[in-house]
């Protein structure tokens, strides 16, 4: 999840809990501000009813076209202890004029009057629109909130969004950037100080990481060289002595071991450059490659070398299969898959080849059961130990497809070992 996605998420629910209790607050504090207002009106009305009463007046009639109305009845004076003086409730009442019941606000109030009679005094308004005003404010307040809510988010990833802007600078260039090669620098153009901080501890790090690399590369490149030099030499002084006509059949017998040996170093010595160099990212020129062209060619000298194995092979060609690559890199693919074909398989045994404009299959018999395919691909790893093998042909094959994305797995079918390449497909 990127960070703001996790920052709007904890920040919307943060407002959410908070606005929620802001909305319930603001609507029940506007409802308790309408129904003070209803029993103001109510308590004036009352009042004004009891002064007419006490001073003897004409009381108006209990049932009239405005909203306020009344009922004034005698009570006793146990009735008028027993009864609290003064009571607020919501009620339904029923209507004369409307003939229909309706919900009202009812105000209770007992007053005696001169001769010490008590009477309770009931005046009730109807609350009709009192509810159409509680919807009406429930509507908006709900709307406020959503609408704030919406807003906040907005506003607020937007400003995170500029205040982040060098930060996604930075990040993507680290994302495009290559030791060893030729890259853009860097944008610092900013004024947050922790940006700067950042930008600066970025930029050394790339620099140590290109001292590093410059010095590893110097080193393995004058390791690989010392080690190639001497390893020649003493083949050549083998190849040399191996030739007197005095020595026995057990001394050239040792000799000819000695040679073998120095002639696996030296091609374990290239492989490992080779590595090192792919792994680097020193190959970087790149062309269109015909892959059916390469694979033929190829095909054509391995079946020349190991034509003593009397392997049968065959080839399916459904459509040219174009790559934009290294031509280094596109034969070392071919021909360490190609030579790991021949190298582990059987004397009359079988390679099958399917080529399709999208993928390139492989599978060959062998002497060996089904490989793992977690550790297949992995230095130095044998399933089968083959005489003159150094485990790392499908080391190559994996570092060449992982730096031109093309996929790779191996899997066993039909008692034969298969490896199949795919282009990368386009999102």
């Amino acid at each position: 999840m990127k960070l703001i996605h996790h920052t709007i998420s904890r920040l919307s629910v943060a407002l959410s809990i908070v606005l929620a209790l802001w909305a319930v607050f603001f609507y029940f504090a506007m409802i308790n501000e309408v129904t003070d207002e209803i029993d103001d009106s109510l308590e004036d009305y009352a009042e004004l009813l009891i002064v007419h009463a006490l001073s003897g007046e004409q009381l108006p009639s209990e049932h009239t076209n405005s909203n306020n109305q009344y009922y004034l009845s005698p009570i006793s004076t146990e009735e008028a202890y027993r009864k609290p003086h003064i009571t607020y409730a919501d009620s339904m009442v029923y209507i004369p004029l409307k003939r229909e019941t309706e919900p009202a606000r009812i105000m209770t109030i007992i007053y005696k009057d001169g001769a010490e009679q008590y009477y309770e005094l009931a005046v009730f308004t109807p609350t009709i629109e009192k509810q159409d005003l509680m919807g009406a404010i429930l509507f908006w307040v709900v709307f406020l909130y959503l609408s704030l809510l919406v807003v906040v988010m907005v506003v607020t990833t937007i400003i995170y969004e500029r205040n982040n802007k060098p930060l996604y600078r930075l990040l993507k260039w680290l994302d495009q950037y290559q030791v060893g090669q030729s890259n853009v620098p860097l944008d610092t153009d900013t004024d947050i100080v922790e940006f700067q901080k950042l930008n600066d501890a970025a930029l050394r790090q790339v620099k140590r990481s290109e001292e590093v690399f410059e010095e590893q590369k110097q080193f393995i490149g004058n390791a690989s060289h010392e080690i190639q030099t001497p390893v020649a030499v003493s083949m050549n002084r083998i190849e040399t002595l191996m030739q007197d006509e005095t020595l026995t059949e057990e001394q050239l017998s040792e000799l000819a071991k000695t040679h073998q040996t120095l002639e696996y170093l030296s091609k374990l010595n290239k492989s490992l450059l080779l590595l090192f160099r792919i792994d680097n990212h020193q190959f970087v020129e790149r062309q269109p490659i015909e892959l059916n062209a390469l694979l033929y060619r190829s095909l054509e000298d391995y079946k020349e070398v190991y034509d003593h194995l009397h392997i049968s092979v065959s080839v399916q060609d459904s459509g040219t299969l174009n790559l934009v690559m290294n031509d280094v890199l596109a034969s070392i693919l071919i021909n360490n898959l190609l030579k790991n074909s021949f190298v582990h398989n059987v004397p009359h045994g079988a390679i099958h080849i399917e080529i399709t404009p999208q993928s390139l299959t492989i599978r060959n018999s062998s002497e060996s059961e089904a490989l793992d395919p977690q550790v297949v691909f992995e230095r130095f790893y044998q399933g089968y130990k083959k005489k003159g093998s150094i485990g790392l042909g499908l080391a190559l094959v994996k570092s060449v497809c992982d730096m031109e994305q093309l996929s790779i797995r191996y899997y066993w079918q039909d008692n034969l070992h298969c490896f199949e390449i795919q282009k990368a497909k386009k999102e």
